[in-house]
């Protein structure tokens, strides 16, 4: 995933550029970048791998050196931004947020028409300098926008830094949010809603899909107006956002209490308590505790202060051992207990394993598991959930591929994804057994999407039954 911000002042805007990225860490763990530009110094640049160490420590000192009045910065999982560009539109700085499925054949058809290097790592083409090479093909930003956001399959929302101010670009689809903060001396673009609050600025607008806006300290302008379709992702009420942000007007608490009352009311266990996995899972632990009565409670937590979220070895079993040991128990609240537990979702089952195993070698009589969304079945087109994941990796196409065999027609795998049916539940049972739950239990597609409470053909659920 990753997350940006964006600032436009009358005064220097580093102060705030620099909150405004770090409020944004929860979404991404490798790379973070700073761009600034003023009329004295020109543009200046800062990009650090923050694998090892929190944003806030990798860029203190930038935070005291850079100046400007215009400024972006990001969050990234993967490539390295906001890059610096210098073509026919002048000098810019770019980030970007989303997923390019056809990169090479982009690539192909702009080295064939103009000569144009591309940086590699790893063997891949740095997709924000893609974008800045599509952009460049047309005679103007805007056009280049429209058509970054038109040939691209998957989705692109961006922020753009020139002299003369920030544009701000949201996917064609909306899958990704951009909102606009606004106080007494300047304007700002952000990713999650809540980044600004702290800074003084309030609520100015959440832009729609395919909107493309500028910004400097005078004011926002609508440059594109929106569209009328959108597909958000609902993995950002789910998952990805902060309890704070909001999306569509719709806040991530408020989502996920819905969603854990609704997994209350279509439940028939009695648990001693209810909890929920840190941090996503919480919310939807407090929502089923205040719907069944079943009191909550907090039988182990997070220990975070020396394990930066991004400190995750290649290895995948350190990486199991790791998420584990950040995991505290407090036994007097686990021994002898029936514990109902609910995380965010099921992608591979193997830390929610460790999880019950861990709650088991505690002295927890029965662990029940309730993910707060529906089975995994389709890897992410349009975000960059998991690089690492492919569908064959999920648990449910796991269990499938064992029952089915290797080719399951789409037909078939509609079946699984039906919770009223036949299949559905022995994949249930499999996956219980496998992961060794005492039961099992998923929110329901139906439910999650009630508990956004907009309309639902306005929510991408790709991820969960397959539909574009």
């Amino acid at each position: 995933m990753g997350g940006f911000f964006g600032a436009a002042s009358k005064e220097d805007c580093v102060f705030d550029l620099f909150f405004g990225v770090d409020y944004h860490s929860h979404l991404g763990t490798r790379r973070a970048g700073l761009a600034v530009y003023s009329d004295e110094n020109g543009f200046d640049k800062a990009i650090h791998n923050i694998e090892n160490a929190p944003f806030r420590t990798k860029f203190s000192s930038e935070s005291n050196s850079m100046r400007g009045t215009l400024g972006i910065g990001c969050i990234s999982d993967f490539e390295a931004q906001p890059i610096l560009v210098r073509s026919h539109h002048g000098t810019f700085a770019i980030t970007t947020v989303g997923k390019i499925n056809n990169a090479n054949e982009i690539v192909d058809g702009i080295v064939k028409s103009n000569t144009h290097f591309f940086e590699m790592s790893n063997g891949e083409i740095n997709p924000t300098e893609l974008v800045a090479a599509i952009i460049n093909q047309k005679e103007n930003f805007i056009e280049g926008i429209k058509y970054a956001q038109e040939i691209i399959d998957g989705s692109l929302s961006m922020l753009i830094l020139t002299p003369k101010g920030i544009y701000a670009a949201r996917d064609k689809l909306g899958r990704t949010p951009i909102v606009a903060g606004m106080k007494d001396n300047g304007y700002c673009f952000s990713f999650e809603s809540f980044a600004y609050l702290n800074l003084g600025y309030t609520d100015y607008k959440e832009l729609g899909p395919g909107e493309i806006c500028v910004m400097n300290a005078d004011g926002i302008k609508t440059l594109v107006q929106p569209g009328e379709n959108m597909k958000i992702c609902t993995f950002l009420w789910v998952y990805y956002g902060y309890p704070s942000s909001s999306y569509e007007g719709i806040s991530v608490e408020k989502m996920r209490n819905n969603c854990g009352q609704a997994m209350a009311r279509r439940d028939n266990v009695q648990p001693d308590i209810v909890a929920g996995v840190p941090d996503s899972g919480i919310a939807h632990a407090v929502g089923y505790a205040n719907e069944s009565g079943v009191p909550f409670s907090r039988p182990f937590v997070k220990y975070t202060p020396t394990w930066p979220r991004s400190f995750m070895p290649v290895n995948q079993s350190k990486r199991n051992l790791i998420a584990k040991m950040k995991l505290i128990p407090i036994k007097d609240l686990i021994e002898g207990k029936s514990l109902l537990l609910i995380d965010d979702s099921i992608v591979r089952g193997t830390q929610l394993r460790e999880t019950t195993e861990f709650l088991y070698e505690s002295g927890a009589k029965e662990v029940h598991i309730r993910p707060a969304c529906p089975p995994l079945f389709y890897g992410c087109k349009y975000l960059n959930f998991s690089r690492s994941t492919s569908e064959m990796e999920l648990i449910t196409r796991r269990v499938i591929k064992e029952f089915e065999g290797d080719n399951v027609s789409d037909d078939v795998l509609r079946e699984y994804t039906d919770p009223d049916s036949e299949k559905y539940q022995k994949m249930l049972d499999k996956i219980c057994e496998t992961l060794h739950f005492t039961s099992l239990r998923y929110n329901r597609l139906d439910d999650m999407i009630e508990s956004v409470g907009i309309d639902p053909d306005k929510l991408c659920t790709y991820c969960w039954n397959g539909k574009e």
